[in-house]
């Protein structure tokens, strides 16, 4: 039996103490505490000044889209502070040194969809934030012992699809120049605020204004349409709304192939390949870019919380204050005049605030820190009924030594292709994959989950001691709500992590015997630690009826709520989740612009 630390977190050692746990297994998490405390040091906290002041903007979360959006108000001039509940700033973009010299990206793990134009109007390059591309970006073992390498190198592309299939490897730059089409469509759509009619204007100016404000919008996305042609046009709909499947088949024919793409159609989701609409999450995973390179996905040195380090630089060099450990308890509403007048934290401070932006998700923003009755039944019955189910567990991992596959021949001195990229465990068939989902819907974790296993420090030496690395597991599908067994168990949890290393044994033989330790972030995890609903690292489902003008519900997607001087800049409002920045750069504008308004 192989042996393996595990660090959890604290909130499993108070379910321990209730559960009579013995004492030492306790420590081992206060332990695992203490270094996250003493490798991310606190921000300051509200200078006594500044607790009596009245912001122009209070952000709940320092999660990378509240940064965002904190950044551009207060690059407009605007008086702005952050709030975030945890020790350490960025969310699920976030760095953090679980086990002694290992740094773990701790949720999100790769960078591409991070919008060009936040990176560009923030400078968040001279603010630190550097990118490494991997190529190849992407290798599939085959118990077999074949294998299958992809990358932004085409030749290298037509080399190894055409030991699987001469035709797919032709139709291949096809498809990717179709996706590439369909990516310039996306991108009208991606860095502006939707179309969504305003209901509070009482001058028939600013009625006709915001109208033909509207028009206009939609007179660009019916131009790119027609730009577009009518073939592709209907390609672009049956991509949307069919299931990944389906347009994988009728565009290939090696299993390995279709598998190793349609990974991408269901990362993160609960859905399965033959869902309907799972294309479009297929097509939101390709539409990003690093350094101008569509598709190209890469590491970010120093982990992805150097993404969020790099954006609240930006925002702190504008004048934003930015503060750790400050859990907002509830949103305060003024009686007289019904609008926002700041937050209550959890200690009993009322910070006020003219305008309230959170980086929440729905569900945590109106059921929990918005006050009872202020908001219609209506609206709060649609963010109730939301999507917010996960699939999705986090596994990081301190490893002494480089995976070797036995597929490939092995140099024992340095990292080879395979190691550079996304690597696709137990994704050999489109039917493997749903196999995978349909024991996630009866309730059980995969028995041969869906992995995708990373390993940074192969391009990152900044993260791990010399000779050793770090490798992340993102593993489906794991159900928030189990049949049978419980996450709060340590020895289900520590079953369901070795099912995985096995898995990787079949193709790595001795991975797991160079485990020093990890970390497991199961649904209910992800929600207790980083506030994510239901566990969905989406911030809710992005299926199409969860998307663009219904996102979240349908009447409110342009990021203003109900409850005026309320906004929403999270990912689960347009255009969604990932780390994109885009949520909260679009929301921090409809703030400066209702500013602008209501100053007129």
């Amino acid at each position: 039996m192989v042996s393996v630390s595990v660090l959890l977190e604290d909130h499993w050692c108070q379910q321990w103490q209730d559960d009579d746990k013995n004492e030492e297994e306790v420590a081992v998490s206060f332990q695992a505490r203490s270094q996250h405390n003493n490798n991310n040091p606190p921000l300051p906290p509200l200078l006594p000044q500044q607790q009596g002041r009245k912001w122009d903007a209070v952000v709940i979360g320092g999660g990378h889209n509240g940064l965002t959006a904190a950044a551009y108000l207060a690059k407009s001039g605007l008086k702005v502070a952050v709030l975030e509940r945890r020790h350490v700033i960025g969310g699920a973009a976030v760095t953090e040194e679980l086990i002694p010299g290992f740094k773990f990206s701790r949720c999100s793990y790769l960078h591409s969809l991070l919008r060009p134009c936040v990176i560009k109007e923030l400078d968040l390059k001279r603010h630190g934030l550097r990118f490494l591309k991997r190529n190849p970006s992407s290798f599939t073992p085959c118990l077999d012992g074949r294998y299958l390498l992809l990358g932004p190198d085409a030749t290298l592309n037509h080399s190894e699809i055409s030991k699987f299939s001469e035709r797919d490897a032709i139709a291949y730059p096809k498809y990717e120049g179709q996706l590439t089409k369909f990516c310039n469509i996306m991108d009208s759509l991606l860095d502006l605020p939707t179309p969504e009619i305003k209901s509070d204007l009482t001058s028939s100016i600013d009625f006709m204004a915001d109208k033909f404000k509207k028009s206009a919008f939609w007179a660009r996305l019916l131009q790119q349409s027609f730009l577009l042609g009518q073939k592709d046009m209907v390609d672009f709909m049956e991509l949307m709304v069919s299931p990944a499947s389906r347009v994988l088949n009728n565009w290939f024919e090696a299993e390995i192939l279709k598998a190793t793409l349609a990974t991408d159609a269901v990362i993160g989701t609960t859905a399965s390949v033959h869902t309907p609409g799972s294309g479009y999450i297929l097509l939101h995973h390709v539409m990003g870019e690093t350094d101008g390179e569509r598709g190209v996905w890469s590491y970010v040195e120093g982990g992805m919380g150097s993404v969020s380090k790099a954006i609240s630089n930006a925002a702190i060099e504008v004048g934003a204050s930015i503060v750790t450990n400050a859990e907002v308890c509830h949103v305060t509403v003024d009686e007289s005049s019904g609008r926002v007048n700041g937050v209550m934290l959890s200690d009993g401070t009322h910070v006020f605030a003219s305008n309230v932006l959170s980086n929440a998700t729905p569900y945590l923003t109106f059921m929990e820190l918005v006050p009872k009755n202020v908001i219609p039944e209506e609206f709060m019955n649609a963010i109730r009924n939301l999507d917010y189910s996960s699939g999705t567990t986090k596994i990081n991992i301190a490893v002494d030594r480089l995976p070797h596959f036995q597929c490939c021949r092995p140099d024992l001195s340095k990292a080879g292709p395979q190691h550079h990229g996304t690597i696709h465990i137990g994704a050999e068939s489109l039917e493997e994959l749903d196999i995978a989902y349909k024991d996630g819907v009866n309730g059980l974790p995969s028995k041969r989950p869906i992995i995708e296993m990373t390993i940074p420090s192969v391009l990152d030496k900044t993260i791990s001691p010399p000779g050793k690395h770090v490798v992340n597991l993102f593993v489906q599908y794991t159900p928030y709500k189990l049949s049978e067994g419980c996450w709060q168990d340590l020895s289900f949890r520590e079953s369901f992590a070795r099912r995985c290393f096995a898995l990787i044994d079949e193709y790595a033989p001795g991975f797991s015997s160079s485990i020093i330790g990890y970390d497991m972030l199961s649904p209910p995890d992800l929600e207790k630690e980083f506030g994510l609903t239901g566990g969905n690292i989406f911030h809710g489902a992005m299926s199409l009826d969860s998307l663009f003008l219904m996102r979240p519900v349908k009447g409110w997607s342009g990021y203003r709520t109900p409850l005026r001087g309320l906004y929403l800049c999270g990912s689960g409002s347009h255009p969604g989740g990932g780390v994109m920045g885009a949520p909260g750069r679009n929301a921090a504008n409809v703030v400066l612009q209702d500013i602008k308004t209501s100053a007129a």
